[in-house]
């Protein structure tokens, strides 16, 4: 326990400790709360601000941070500290914090909030995120706003069949479920997660069971709550609106039910940006009761905001007619191009009415695998999905730059696809998927699966099976509700569910719910999900109808790949001094050439010929001789009991004087230079040590075969009493074989 005083509050769920303690760290933020499993812990703090001028939106900011002091490392950048903006899996949590809690806060509540989330301790088994979420609720829950929770966050995970509540870093490994879900005392608010294959009844069973699990945790926070909550703020009063309402009704209200008749987003757009400009007028009218009433003038978009969104859910309701004429269960229409990009490796262009996705596939290799520094320590992507959102796609002029939105919607695409690409045994390649959004008008992120399926598909990828994705809505009027198939993006805004699902056609493989209301039933869950099925299996059909399969073979403009094994000793020789040699071979062909420790050695090249002539020059140094071979062999040391020739590169033998020559050789020079190249046939291997013969060729030429016990050993010279030299430089030639070392000499 701490010496400092404080609040704590601890709970068990899936067989773990919760912690919920406050007062001991920030005690001067609105709230804050250390919350704890195992050894993780994330301090969560929550503050307020009012503003002098309503921003016209609710200004909460959510950063999530993981402190790499945590797991006791030294973060990588130049700086050797946090800095900059935060990486892709901060950016992630920072979004499923957001939320859940979002839709919880007053609707008439606009000060400034925020809420950070640290990690200040990771034991790198029990993930931060879920802990996270947990404590954001907790956080504003005894604080002095207005927060209507509290919610829960957890993970669900699936390992042989069974259903584990918080699995741990490991378990995961071995589960085909990893769901973040968020749930408050009555339904489930956020779900967002990935799947192998999950059928869509064991994800809703999963999600009910989680539900009834986690309820332990909303009982702590409500404890927390009753020891250390502060009153709750009350909410400014907020000008009656009532008469400017019934005027715009009154004067605007069947242009705007006219316009909301039209099928297509941009004309739909301009006729309601006329009647909005002829209600300003109006209103501003110096006739007008309101000429001078600013705050009814300042309120006439939300007005108007809230009666368009009467008029699209009322005529769902009591006609099952939505904005575009379909029903409340037809797919819009798809139309998809694939292979349009003509040096993409993959590309495909997939319309689903007004939203369309150009998405190119890039292979690559093992050095274009991504490098992420994290608390679990430094690790690879060999598989990456980037989504983008350009301005244009809606008609609009913004700064270019990478959004959260952008982030969180290209992580949902590459969780719907990764369980379909081959394995890295079969395929080596580093792949790279970019969504490159051209049109939007509702659910572009499923968009962007449908397209990736199909350019890596179009790349010559082997998946395992297609993908498609869609996004389901709900209009929920009391314990009525209605779910809405593929939704657009108005139906989205003025809609109470936002909830893509994707995946094969035997199961799910992306699943990611946002509600705008407090909470949905288990029942609207699996009905949402069995009717995007049905759309699912349209989609899936749809496309088998332009791309079947992928294609039989990969781009011409892909890299080629293969892979050769190599004595691992002479791994050392392929790199060379500072990896010269290495560099070489990268420069002169273009490859690039990846070398594992056990020998085995990965070529990617730009053409079949840069390939094959990677590969040569990689194999050129862990050549074997061949007894009996003819080689074009190099002289590169003269001796005096013969010379070194290089048979190819890295592999040396010595030829003895003896079989230099059919005739008698006195002096070396006389038949060979250095850098003369000489044809010899390989008379002897002995371990390293090889032994070659010109003589021999030369016999064959004259029609003599050659005889190997002739040539095992050579002979021995007449000098007198005095030891042979060429026997022993024969053995000292030998001793330098292949290795590139000069016969030693007595």
């Amino acid at each position: 326990m701490s010496i400092f005083p404080s609040k704590r509050v601890s709970v068990k769920i899936g067989g773990k400790e919760i912690i919920l303690e406050t007062g001991r760290l920030a005690e001067q933020a609105d709230g804050a709360v250390w919350i704890q499993c195992g050894d993780t812990v994330v301090l969560v703090t929550a503050c307020s601000q009012a503003l002098a001028l309503d921003k016209g939106f609710f200004p909460l900011t959510v950063e999530y941070s993981e402190k790499m002091y945590a797991a006791g490392r030294i973060p990588g950048s130049f700086f050797r500290r946090e800095i900059g903006r935060p990486s892709e899996r901060e950016t992630l949590v920072s979004r499923l914090i957001d939320r859940p809690m979002r839709p919880l806060f007053p609707k008439g509540f606009k000060d400034e909030v925020q809420v950070l989330a640290n990690v200040i301790s990771a034991d790198q088994e029990n993930d931060s995120d879920v802990l996270a979420v947990t404590g954001a609720s907790a956080a504003l829950c005894i604080s002095s706003m207005p927060f209507s929770g509290p919610v829960a966050g957890a993970r669900i995970g699936r390992v042989n069949g069974q259903f584990v509540l918080n699995p741990g870093i490991s378990e995961l490994k071995n589960s085909d479920l990893n769901f973040v879900f968020a749930a408050s005392r009555e339904a489930v608010v956020m779900v967002e997660g990935e799947a192998r294959f999950v059928p869509e009844a064991v994800v809703a069973e999963a999600l009910a069971w989680a539900h009834r699990e986690i309820q332990p945790l909303i009982d702590a926070q409500e404890e927390l709550v009753r020891l250390a909550g502060k009153k709750k703020s009350v909410l400014k009063e907020q000008p009656d609106l009532s008469a400017i309402a019934a005027f715009l009704q009154k004067e605007v209200g069947e242009d705007l039910a006219r316009a909301l008749t039209l099928p297509g987003k941009m004309e739909r757009r301009e006729a309601k940006k006329v009647v909005k400009e002829k209600a300003a007028v109006l209103a501003a009218d110096p006739s007008s009761s309101f000429a001078e009433d600013a705050p009814a003038l300042a309120a006439i978009g939300n007005i108007l905001g809230d009666m368009e969104k009467e008029i699209v859910r009322g005529r769902i309701r009591t006609q099952g007619r939505r904005l575009d004429g379909r029903d409340t269960r037809t797919v819009r229409p798809i139309t998809i191009e694939t292979g349009l990009l003509p040096r993409a490796h993959g590309s495909a262009l997939f319309a689903r009415g007004e939203t369309k996705s150009l998405v190119i596939t890039t292979l690559g290799s093992s050095t274009d695998e991504q490098r992420v520094d994290s608390l679990v320590g430094d690790h690879t992507k060999k598989f990456m999905l980037h989504y983008n959102f350009p301005p244009y796609c809606v008609g609009e002029v913004k700064p270019v730059r990478v959004s959260r939105r952008e982030i969180g919607h290209g992580a949902l695409a590459e969780k719907a696809l990764r369980p379909i690409l081959p394995d890295d045994a079969s395929f080596p390649f580093t792949l790279r998927i970019v969504a490159e959004t051209m049109e939007s008008n509702g659910s572009s992120s499923m968009a962007a699966v449908c397209g990736g399926c199909l350019s890596l598909m179009d790349a010559g990828v082997p998946i395992l099976a297609p993908v498609a994705g869609v996004a389901m809505g709900l209009i929920k009027e009391g314990d009525e509700f209605i779910v809405l198939t593929d939704i657009l993006g108005d139906e989205d805004a003025l809609g109470d569910m936002d909830f893509k699902i994707a995946g094969t056609a035997e199961g799910l493989t992306a699943v990611q719910m946002d509600i705008k209301v407090t909470g949905i039933s288990t029942e609207i869950m699996a009905k949402a999900l069995a009717q995007a099925r049905e759309a699912r299996l349209h989609i899936l059909s749809e496309m088998g109808k332009v791309l079947p399969a992928s294609r039989s073979a990969l781009s011409k403009y892909a890299p080629q790949h293969d892979e050769v094994e190599v004595n691992p000793e002479v791994i050392r020789l392929i790199i060379g001094p500072g990896g010269k040699n290495i560099k070489a071979i990268t420069a002169e062909t273009g490859a690039s050439v990846d070398i594992d420790d056990s020998g085995k050695v990965a070529i990617f090249a730009p053409t079949m010929e840069a390939l094959e002539q990677a590969r040569n020059m990689v194999l050129a140094y862990d050549q074997k001789a061949e007894l009996g071979k003819n080689y074009d062999a190099k002289v590169i040391k003269i001796l005096e009991i013969g010379c070194i020739v290089e048979l190819m590169p890295n592999l040396e033998a010595l030829v003895h004087v003896s079989q230099l020559d059919t005739a008698r050789v006195e002096n070396v020079a006389d038949f060979v230079g250095l850098g003369d190249r000489i044809p010899v046939k390989v008379i002897e291997i002995n371990g390293d040590r090889v032994r070659a013969s010109r003589k021999v060729v030369i016999q064959e030429e004259r029609g003599i075969p050659w005889n190997p016990e002739e040539t095992a050993r050579p002979p021995r010279r007449d000098r007198g009493d005095r030891p042979d030299r060429g026997d022993r430089g024969d053995r000292g030639g030998d001793r330098g074989g292949d290795r590139g070392r000069p016969p030693r000499r007595r």
